[in-house]
C-alpha cells in the first residue's frame, strides 16, 4: 500500500511544471485509452443481519487492483471537455469487527466500479513536450459488491456481505502530464482521486450492507487526436 502511495505521488509531481507560459493549441477532437493501478482507501462498512436481527460496523482494507478506462473528447485549446467510461476493482484483505476488534481470517471477496464520467481539464501548455494538466469530474458509478467470507472465532467460514449492486453518484479530481510523440499521439501520466455516495446492496441473503468507494488511481494513457 505505501509503496503504491508513493508512486502516486511521484506521478503528481511530475505534473507540476517549473516554468509554465499558457498556450492555446489547435482545437481538435480526440480519444485515449488507459490502464494503472487502483488503490482503496480504509473503509467503514455498516450491514444488517436480519436473522439475528443485529447490526455490525466492521473496518475494511482493500488490496490494490486494475484501474482501466478510455475517454472521448473534445480539446478547446486550453479547456478540453471528455466523456470518460472505466472500471476500477479492489479485493477486500481484511476486515475487522469495530464492537470487539476481532479480525476476520481468510477474507475472500471484492467490490468493482463501472463508472460513466463527464470531465473538464485546463491544459497548461509551454514550449516543451511536456503540457500538465488538472481538472476533474462528475458523473456515476454502477457498484458491485461480491459475495464475501471469512472466518470467524470458531473457525467457521461464514457470509460477512452478501452479492449485490448499487448506482450511485461519483466524483472525481486529479492532474497529470501529457507527453507529446508527434502531432497527433501523445502518453498521458496521471492520478485521479475517485469516490462516490455510499452504496446501499440489498442482497438476496437476509444481508444488507453499505459502503463509500473512495480510491487513489495512477494510469499511463495513449492519447490520438483527430
Amino acid at each position: 500500500m505505501k509503496k503504491s502511495l508513493a508512486v502516486i505521488a511521484a506521478l503528481t509531481v511530475l505534473a507540476i511544471p517549473v516554468v509554465c507560459t499558457a498556450a492555446t493549441v489547435r482545437p481538435g477532437g480526440y480519444m485515449s485509452g488507459f490502464v494503472g493501478i487502483n488503490v482503496n482507501q480504509d473503509a467503514s462498512v455498516a450491514s444488517t443481519d436480519f436473522v439475528t436481527n443485529r447490526d455490525f460496523n466492521d473496518q475494511v482494507e482493500f488490496d490494490p487492483n486494475i484501474n482501466i478506462g478510455g475517454t472521448a473528447g473534445y480539446n478547446f485549446g486550453i479547456v478540453r471537455l471528455e466523456g470518460e467510461l472505466s472500471y476500477k476493482h479492489a479485493e477486500i484483505g481484511s476486515v475487522t469487527s469495530q464492537s470487539n476488534g476481532f479480525r476476520f481470517r481468510n477474507v475472500n471477496g471484492g467490490i468493482g466500479a463501472l463508472a460513466m464520467m463527464f470531465n473538464g481539464f485546463l491544459d497548461l501548455h509551454n514550449d516543451s513536450r511536456l503540457t500538465p494538466y488538472l481538472g476533474g469530474g462528475i458523473g456515476f458509478a454502477s457498484l458491485h459488491l461480491s459475495d464475501t467470507t471469512g472466518f470467524n472465532s470458531n473457525g467457521e467460514r461464514i457470509v460477512l456481505y452478501g452479492a449485490a449492486d448499487d448506482t450511485v453518484f461519483a466524483y472525481q479530481a486529479g492532474t497529470g502530464v501529457e507527453i507529446a510523440l508527434d502531432r497527433r499521439y501523445s502518453l498521458d501520466i496521471g492520478y485521479r482521486y475517485f469516490a462516490t455516495g455510499r452504496g446501499n446492496f440489498d442482497s438476496d441473503l437476509p444481508i444488507t450492507t453499505s459502503l463509500k468507494f473512495r480510491s487513489h488511481n495512477a494510469a499511463l494513457g495513449f492519447r490520438y487526436r483527430f
